[in-house]
């Protein structure tokens, strides 16, 4: 497989990780650029993860999964989509918000943003096609975009003040929503 096909699957499975980046950066307040950068690497690592463990179990764990990984990640897209939106219509208030680059919420965004590359690393073992090369490109795609997107929702959050944070819950739940009808359609 060559290196501009693996390039534009890489940057195909890196848009739900880059969407999603543009709303928790709308909505962190940190300063830092540890947050960025904590879900960039965690982006980057599940989608070369991802791949590989596709690759690896063949039809055994795709079938297995195929039939609802859509409502899985339509649901921790939700979840976590709602908790913004919550926290974006609530009145602002001393206590300091739920960091989305940590623990749980981190774990299920990066479920969620990655388990299309399950199916691309199952594809890649259907065609005998390596997989540490495309894993690896897929990985450093993802976390550039995911870089990108954190920027760009920064930049957003100044524009717009706190309205943000409901529009970036509205998005999480809109990818969600675009990932059921993508595997219906």
């Amino acid at each position: 497989m060559s290196l501009i096909t693996v390039f534009f699957i890489a940057l195909g499975l890196g848009v739900d990780a880059f969407s999603v980046a543009i709303g928790i950066g709308a909505v962190n307040d940190k300063k830092s650029w540890s947050p960025v950068f904590r879900l960039a690497t965690a982006f980057g690592l599940f989608q070369f993860t991802m791949p590989i463990i596709g690759w690896l179990a063949g039809l055994t764990v795709v079938e297995i999964i195929s039939p609802f990984d859509h409502w899985i990640a339509f649901a921790l897209l939700a979840l976590v989509g709602g908790k913004m939106i919550r926290e974006g219509l609530e009145k602002e208030s001393d206590e300091e918000k739920a960091d989305q680059t940590v623990g749980l919420p981190l774990l299920m965004l990066s479920i969620a943003t990655s388990i299309d590359a399950l199916a691309v690393g199952f594809s890649f073992s259907i065609l005998k096609t390596k997989i540490l090369f495309p894993a690896v490109i897929i990985g450093i795609v993802c976390f550039l975009m995911t870089v990108t997107g954190m920027i760009f929702g920064k930049v957003l959050a100044k524009i717009f003040g706190k309205k943000v944070e409901v529009f970036g819950g509205m998005v999480l739940i809109a990818i969600g929503v675009k990932i059921l009808i993508d595997h219906w359609v």
